[in-house]
Parts: C-alpha cells; structure tokens; sequence
C-alpha cells in the first residue's frame, strides 16, 4: 500500500525542466535589516553561486558566495497554487548598511558547456522608515505573482498550463518580476536626478502599516493591479489622517485579492465570483473580483479618484492603435503644471506614449468645454479634472461585468483630490515611459508632484 501511495505522488509531480536548470525563490518578499532571508533552490547540479545586488539607477554588488550545495527537488502538481516547499539552501540576514530598494539575486550553475543562470528577487525595507527620506515607493509585487504561470497557472488563461485561469498563486515558487517592466524607469530617473526612496511591496501595507506614518508621499508606480482589503484600509487611513498618495500607475487596486499562508499566497476568482467560497456564505465586501463591482460597492475610485470602468485600453488590446499616446491640459493654471508653459488645450506626453495599455479615468460630464466629474462613481468630491486621453474597453471584458455598456469610451485621466491628504493619479500605466525619454513636462510634472507632496 505504501508502495502504492509513493507512486501516485510522484507521478502527480511536474516534470523537471530539460536540460541543466538551476531554479530559487526567496522566502519573503521584503525584509528589513537584522532579519533573515532564506532562499529555496532547486538545481541539477551539486552547487550553485548566488551573487546579489540592489538594482537602482546602477546596479551595485551587496553580498557573493560559492559552492552552495544544491539538489534537484520535486515541483508539486499545484506548485504555482501552493507553492514547491524546497528546502532552504542557504540563508542571510540583512545587514543594516544594505541601503533599501529591489535587490536581484542571480543563480549560476556551472556545466561543461557554459553557465546556466537564473534570478529571483526581494525587496529591503529601511531600518529606520522614513529617516533618510519622507518618499515611499511601494512595489506591485502582487501584480508580479498574479501574471506569473510558472509551476502551471497564473490568474490569466493565456499562458497557463492547461488553458485556464488560476484562481490562487503562491510567492513560494520561481516568479517572473515585472520590475523591470514598469517601477525600474522611475527608479533610475528619480536616483538620477537626486531623489532618496525607501522600498515596500504590496505586502508591506498589509503586513507592516505601521512604517506609512513615518512618509509624507508614498507612491505607487506602473501597473499595480492587485489590492487586498487590508492595503486599502491601511492607505485610506493614511490618507484620511493627511498622508499624501501618488499613483503614477494605472489599472491600479483594480482586482482584490485576499492574502492567505500569512503573505504566502493570493486568491482572486476575478470574473468567476460565483466559484468563491464568500459568494454565498461570506462577507460579499471581501469577494474577491472587481473593486468596482456592484456586490462590493467600494470602487477604486474612492481610493485613487480614478478607476478601469470609466477607462480602458489606449495603444492596447486593439483599442485606439492610433490615438496620440498624450494628455490634453484642461486646467494649466493648476499646481501640477507649473513651469511646463502648457496652456490649455496643448497635449504632452505623447512623442513617449505616455498614454498606454491600461488607463483609469471617472465618469465625465462637460460644462463650458471642460471636464467635470460626476462622483457617481465613487471619484471624491474634491477630485479636479486635469487631463484626459480617450480609452476603451476590448468587447471581451465587457462579458465579465452584467453592468458594463459595450460602446462605453472612457478615459485616461490625470488628477487630484484631497482629503485629509492629497492624492494625485496619473490614470496610465505609462508614466513612467516620458521619465525616461526626458520629456520635459513629464520630469516637470513630476518634481511638483514630488517636491510639493513629500514636504508636508
């Protein structure tokens, strides 16, 4: 019988990759000094080296080691669900001099033929918040975790095993960073050009709150997509309590998730809701599909001023392939254009595409040739309309939401409310983009965004 069972659950294991491999993951997303870091590997060969730098505007060597005794370890059938449990093959803790941001940890494996190498990543928190600067950049790590398939599924069909969408993904298996992708353009201009950051993920505003207070700006950069209640509760409160918000992102706090094995893992049913355990018997407040749902009834836009049902898709998803990728200046005399000599009606952003992929905008009605909210929606009395940029959803998302009117155009759009604190949301993922062209409205834009919010 035992024989039996051994069988049944090797043969529900994945196979092992082909050829040499070497393979890890950290055992935390974040950390600060004086905790320890485990991370998990799984090689084919007897030893590994481990090299780990903090990538910023340079990339700087922090630790190195050698001949680090490895093994090849089963991948669990649900490894992308819950995880791949391997052993830790070696552990650190974080030295206080470490100075905080996204670190990448490179694994070598030496072959006869050349070196087999792959990453994985952790962030490092400061050990003294808000000491050395009064600006926080948190990370969309959970947006990492939900477009990562390895180990099977993602929260996306396109790339999964079997043709469908995961509905829970575990931190404890290799994940594809998306840093690089979206936070890394903003991070190399602001270090550029004299900007001190302490770094948090998603996490941290769930698991370690109690680092917000100690930031007059924290900032969400690029594309963070995936919030779980406790995060919005604890930035609303920071907001509510003066605390000042920049989303230079978009599709942001767009899905909730809800955050199991403390941190370890997120579980998102997304259009599926009638599938999650709360849709009948839970607290319909925590479902875990659409901020903006009806059945939740707490819209991002309560929290950003912005949301995915009133924008869509610009350059993206076949939506306005030709649009200008630009904002339209409605109000330059406001704060946020000061020093760019915009005057309204001129577009900026757009030689960079500024405007992309995926855009936030609020539901709009037009009084003397501008844009006014109708806070409908959610978006706060309080909220300006400074720019906008038409977006649209792609007709298959429509299908998800029993709300959704199908010839809906949207928009990405640029502005700002306060209450208590003062929030500013770029409503694009694409930023960031004219940070790194050097457009000069944007990097205009962006120091008044940053000088004026982290001073009080």
């Amino acid at each position: 019988m035992l024989a039996v069972i051994a069988v049944t659950r090797a043969e529900a294991d994945q196979p092992q990759p082909t050829g040499p491999f070497i393979l890890g993951y950290a055992d935390q997303v974040s950390v600060a000094a004086g905790e320890e870091l485990s991370f998990h590997v799984s090689g084919s060969g007897q030893s590994f080296d481990l090299v780990l730098e903090r990538v910023g505007a340079e990339r700087s060597k922090v630790f190195e080691k050698t001949k680090i005794a490895c093994a090849a370890h089963p991948i669990p059938d649900r490894a992308s669900s819950h995880g791949c449990n391997w052993p830790a093959a070696v552990t650190i803790t974080v030295p206080r001099d470490w100075t905080s941001g996204y670190y990448e940890a490179t694994l070598t494996l030496s072959t006869d033929d050349k070196p087999i190498r792959s990453t994985l990543f952790f962030i490092v928190r400061s050990p003294a918040p808000g000491e050395s600067t009064k600006i926080l950049l948190e990370l969309g790590t959970n947006t990492y975790n939900a477009y990562s398939n390895w180990g099977g599924h993602s929260l996306y069909a396109y790339h999964d095993r079997d043709g469908l969408q995961g509905h829970r993904v575990s931190f404890d298996r290799p994940l594809h960073s998306l840093f690089s992708n979206w936070e890394l353009p903003f991070v190399k201009w602001a270090e550029q050009n004299g900007y001190t950051l302490d770094y948090a993920s998603n996490c941290d505003l769930e698991f370690h709150p109690e680092i917000l207070k100690q930031y007059q700006l924290v900032l969400s950069v690029g594309h963070d997509e995936y919030w779980s209640s406790p995060m919005r509760d604890h930035l609303e409160q920071y907001i509510k309590e003066g605390g000042n918000v920049a989303f230079l992102s978009g599709n942001t706090c767009c899905w909730q998730v809800r955050s199991e094995d403390d941190g370890r893992a997120l579980t998102c049913w997304k259009q599926s809701l009638n599938s999650d355990p709360l849709f009948r018997t839970g607290d319909p407040k925590l479902l875990s599909t659409a901020w903006s749902h009806h059945l939740i009834e707490r819209p991002e836009n309560q929290l950003t001023g912005v949301g995915f049902l009133w924008g869509g898709y610009h350059r993206s998803h076949g939506q306005f392939m030709d649009g200008p990728g630009s904002f339209e200046v409605h109000r330059p005399e406001h704060w946020l254009f000061k020093d760019t000599e915009l005057k309204r009606g001129d577009r900026f952003g757009g030689e960079h595409s500024i405007v992309g992929y995926e855009c936030d905008g609020c539901e709009i009605e037009w009084v003397d040739g501008l844009p006014n909210p109708t806070h409908r929606d959610g978006t706060p009395e309080s909220f300006t309309i400074l720019g906008t940029c038409q977006a649209r959803w792609a007709p298959g998302d429509c299908l998800w939401y029993d709300r959704f009117p199908t010839d809906r155009v949207g928009n990405a759009v640029l502005g700002t409310y306060t209450q208590g604190g003062t929030v500013v949301s770029a409503g694009t993922t694409d930023w960031s983009h004219g940070l790194a062209g050097d457009d000069p409205h944007v990097v205009t834009i962006t120091r008044n965004i940053l000088d004026r919010l982290s001073a009080h």
